[in-house]
C-alpha cells in the first residue's frame, strides 16, 4: 500500500478524440458561432437568388430561343454562385478562422488550455479539424441550396440547369470548398497575429485584395494570380472558359492544387507556430 502511495499511477494522455471535442464544444459554447454563420449564409443566398431573379424578372419575352443562348452561354451557373456571394463567402469564412484561434488569446483561456494539455500542437490540430470540418459543411449546405433556389428561379423561364450540367458539379463543389481554405488561412493568421481584428484584416488582404491588384496579361503577375483561392475558385467556376482566350490559361486541375496547397500550408502554419512560440 505505501509503494503504491509513493508510486501514483500517472495521468493518462488526453486523447485526440477528446481534444477534438473539447474544441468542438469551445467552438459551439458561443452564442455568435450559430448566429454568423446564419447570417453569412442568408447573404450568400440573397446575392444569388437576387440575381438570378433579376433576370428573370426582366426576361425579355417574345424572343425565339433566349433561353437556350442564356444556358449556351453558361449564365445559369454564374448566377448559381456569384462573384459578389463568392467574397462574401470568404470574408465570412476567414474571420470564422481567425477569430477561433484569436478568441482565446482575447479572454485568455488559451493558457487554461495549454496548462491543462501542454501537447499545443495536438490541440492545435484538434481546433483545424473542427475549423474545417464546420466551415465544410457550411460551405456544402450554401452552395447546394444556392444552386437548387438560382435554377429554381431561372426554371420558372425554362432557363434553369440540373446538377449533371457541364461545369455544374465542379461550380458547386469549388464554391463548398472556398469556406474550408478560407477559414484555415483566417486561421493560420490567427496564430502569427494572434490579435483578432489584426488576423480578419490580413485575411482580407491576402484572400481578397491582393488578387485584385495582380494583372493577368503579364506572366510574373499571371503567375501569382493562379496561385490565388478566390482565382482558383473563379477559375473552377466558369464553364464557359477557353483556353486560348486568356494570355496565359491555366488548368482545372492546377485550380484544385491551389485549394489543397492553400490549406495544407495554412493547417501546417496553424499547427507548428504555436508549439514555438509563448501564450
Amino acid at each position: 500500500m505505501t509503494t503504491a502511495l509513493a508510486h501514483p499511477t500517472a495521468e493518462p494522455r488526453a486523447r485526440f478524440v477528446d481534444l477534438a471535442a473539447a474544441e468542438w464544444l469551445k467552438l459551439w459554447s458561443l452564442r455568435s458561432t450559430g448566429w454568423s454563420l446564419l447570417v453569412a449564409a442568408l447573404a450568400v443566398l440573397a446575392f444569388n437568388a437576387g440575381k438570378a431573379w433579376d433576370n428573370v424578372r426582366y426576361w425579355p419575352e417574345g424572343e425565339p430561343g433566349y433561353a437556350e443562348r442564356f444556358i449556351a452561354d453558361g449564365i445559369p451557373l454564374m448566377h448559381a454562385f456569384t462573384t459578389d456571394a463568392g467574397t462574401v463567402m470568404m470574408l465570412a469564412a476567414g474571420a470564422f478562422g481567425a477569430l477561433a484561434v484569436t478568441g482565446e488569446y482575447s479572454t485568455g483561456l488559451v493558457r487554461t488550455t495549454f496548462a491543462a494539455v501542454p501537447a499545443r500542437r495536438s490541440v492545435m490540430t484538434a481546433k483545424v479539424c473542427v475549423v474545417a470540418t464546420v466551415m465544410a459543411v457550411f460551405g456544402a449546405v450554401v452552395a447546394a441550396v444556392s444552386f437548387a433556389a438560382t435554377q429554381a428561379i431561372l426554371s420558372t423561364e425554362d432557363a434553369g440547369v440540373t446538377l449533371d450540367h457541364p461545369g455544374a458539379l465542379r461550380l458547386v463543389v469549388a464554391s463548398a470548398l472556398l469556406a474550408p481554405v478560407a477559414a484555415l488561412v483566417g486561421a493560420a493568421l490567427g496564430t502569427l497575429i494572434r490579435h483578432g481584428a489584426g488576423a480578419v484584416v490580413g485575411s482580407v488582404l491576402i484572400l481578397l485584395l491582393l488578387p485584385l491588384v495582380l494583372d493577368e496579361d503579364r506572366h510574373w503577375s499571371a503567375v501569382l494570380a493562379h496561385a490565388m483561392p478566390y482565382v482558383a475558385w473563379m477559375r473552377l467556376g466558369d464553364s464557359a472558359y477557353h483556353p486560348g482566350a486568356v494570355p496565359y490559361p491555366w488548368t482545372t486541375g492546377g485550380a484544385w492544387t491551389v485549394y489543397a496547397l492553400w490549406a495544407l500550408a495554412a493547417a501546417a502554419v496553424t499547427v507548428t507556430t504555436v508549439h514555438r512560440r509563448d501564450q
